[in-house]
C-alpha cells in the first residue's frame, strides 16, 4: 500500500504510526514539484535555466558588457541557492534579465519552494479579474502573491501606472520588505523612473543586490549598439580621436586653433569618463560631428556603446511608431531614447520645428537634465536661436560644458 509501520517497542514516539515508503516519497515529491510548477506560471519558461544561459557573454560583446552579464549570472545563482534578500536586475530589452529570473524560479521550484513568477502587467490584470471571479476572491489572490515564498516580478515598469496599480504594487512590495521575504524584480527602467516609495525600498543596500546588465538585445546579434533601429554610428565608425585633424599646418589664427584643441581635449576627457553634458557649436565642417563620433566609437570600444543619432532622424523614428504596422510602440521607443546611458545628438537645429517637435525635444532634454544623464550635443545653430527651455539646460555650467569651434569648414 506504500506505507510502513516501524518495528519499535510500545511507548516509543513512533509506535503505531504510519510512514510513507521510500518508493512513494519520490512520486509524492515529483507531484509536489509539478503542482508548484503549475502555480508558478513558468510553463512557457521552463526551458530557461542557468545551464543554458550564456553567462560568459556572446561573441562580439565588449569587456564591460560581458563582465556585467557574468556578474549578474553569478549573483542570480547565489540568490537562488540562498534566497536571502532581494535581487534587482536592470537592463535594456533582450539583455538576459528574464532568462536569469526564470532560471532562479525554475531552480527553486525544483527544490520545492512555492514560487510565483509573473510579469507586472499580468499580475495587475490577474488582480483586476478577481473582482468578477466568485471562485477566487481578490483578498485570497492578493495574499497568495504577497506571501509566496519567492515572488518574481518581471518587466516592472511596463504596466499602466494608474493610482490603483501603483497602490497595489506598493502594498505587495512593502509587505515583502517589512517581512524580509525574497523578491526578484526585473526592469528596463532607471531607478529614478520608479515611484518614490517603491524606489526607496529597492535602494536599500542592506537588503537589495542590484545588477545593471549592459549587454545589448541578444535577439539582434548584429546590433553592437543596443539601438539597431536608431543608431547612425555605423556610418561614422572610422571617425576616431586618432585621425582627428587639429589643422595646425593650415596657417589658421592661433585663437581659432586653440578653440579646436580645447574642444578636442574636452571630448577625450568626456570619452574616458562620461559625466554631465558636452555641447559643440560651430559652422558646418568644423569638426563637431567627428568629435562626437570619436566619443561614441571610443565608448563602443570599451563595450558600452552609446546611442548616436542625428536629431531629424530621431524624430522620424518617433513619428514612424504612429504607423499601425510599427512593431515598436511610441512609449517604448521614446523611453529607450530618454534613458539610454549615453545619448549623442548630432545636428540639433536642423529639424523642422513644429509644435510637436518642440515639445518632444523639450521632454527629452528636460528628462536627461533632471536625471543628470551624460549627453553630447552638436549644433551649427546659434545658441540664441534654440528653444530657450532647452538652451537654459545646455548652458547650465553646473552640469554642462559648451565649446564653440571657430575654425572654418575643413576642406581637406
Amino acid at each position: 500500500m506504500g506505507y510502513l509501520r516501524r518495528d519499535v517497542p510500545m511507548g516509543h514516539p513512533d509506535f503505531g504510526k504510519l510512514f510513507i515508503c521510500k518508493c512513494r516519497q519520490t512520486e509524492i515529491q515529483q507531484k509536489r514539484r509539478d503542482r508548484l510548477f503549475r502555480l508558478s506560471n513558468l510553463d512557457e519558461l521552463k526551458h530557461l535555466t542557468f545551464e543554458n544561459f550564456e553567462y560568459s557573454g556572446r561573441i562580439g560583446l565588449g569587456i564591460a558588457q560581458a563582465k556585467s552579464l557574468e556578474m549578474a549570472y553569478n549573483t542570480a545563482r547565489q540568490f537562488a541557492q540562498t534566497l536571502e534578500g532581494w535581487l534587482l536586475l536592470q537592463g535594456r530589452y533582450g539583455c538576459g534579465k528574464t532568462h536569469l529570473a526564470a532560471a532562479v524560479a525554475n531552480f527553486v521550484v525544483d527544490l520545492g519552494v512555492s514560487t510565483i513568477f509573473i510579469t507586472v502587467p499580468d499580475l495587475l490584470d490577474n488582480l483586476r479579474f478577481t473582482y468578477d471571479d466568485p471562485n477566487t476572491p481578490f483578498s485570497q489572490r492578493f495574499e497568495d502573491i504577497r506571501q509566496a515564498q519567492l515572488l518574481v516580478m518581471d518587466d516592472f515598469g511596463t504596466h499602466n501606472a494608474t493610482p490603483w496599480a501603483q497602490e497595489k504594487l506598493f502594498q505587495i512590495i512593502n509587505y515583502r520588505y517589512i517581512n524580509s521575504l525574497p523578491l526578484l524584480v526585473t526592469t528596463n527602467l532607471a531607478l529614478d523612473q520608479i515611484e518614490g516609495r517603491i524606489r526607496s525600498r529597492l535602494q536599500d543596500p542592506e537588503l537589495v543586490s542590484r545588477m545593471q546588465i549592459l549587454a545589448p538585445d541578444y535577439r539582434r546579434p548584429a546590433d553592437d549598439t543596443g539601438h539597431p533601429e536608431l543608431s547612425s554610428l555605423g556610418l561614422l565608425a572610422d571617425l576616431t580621436f586618432g585621425n582627428f585633424s587639429l589643422r595646425k599646418g593650415e596657417g589658421l589664427d592661433k585663437d581659432k586653433l586653440k578653440s579646436l584643441e580645447k574642444a578636442f581635449q574636452s571630448a577625450k576627457t568626456f570619452a574616458e569618463r562620461p559625466k554631465g553634458w558636452l555641447t559643440f557649436t560651430g559652422t558646418y565642417g568644423c569638426g563637431k560631428t567627428h568629435l562626437a563620433a570619436a566619443i561614441a566609437n571610443y565608448r563602443a570600444g570599451l563595450g558600452t556603446p552609446p546611442l548616436f543619432i542625428m536629431v531629424p532622424d530621431l524624430l522620424d523614428h518617433l513619428r514612424a511608431t504612429f504607423n499601425p504596422k510599427s512593431e515598436t510602440s511610441y512609449d517604448r521607443l521614446f523611453n529607450q531614447i530618454k534613458t539610454t546611458n549615453l545619448l549623442i545628438l548630432d545636428d540639433l537645429g536642423t529639424e523642422s520645428m513644429t509644435p510637436w517637435v518642440k515639445e518632444k525635444l523639450y521632454q527629452l532634454f528636460n528628462y536627461r537634465y533632471n536625471a543628470k544623464l551624460p549627453t553630447v550635443i552638436t549644433t551649427a545653430t546659434p545658441l540664441g536661436e534654440i528653444d530657450p527651455r532647452i538652451r537654459s539646460r545646455m548652458m547650465d555650467k553646473r552640469i554642462s560644458k559648451v565649446h564653440t569651434i571657430f575654425v572654418p569648414t575643413f576642406m581637406g
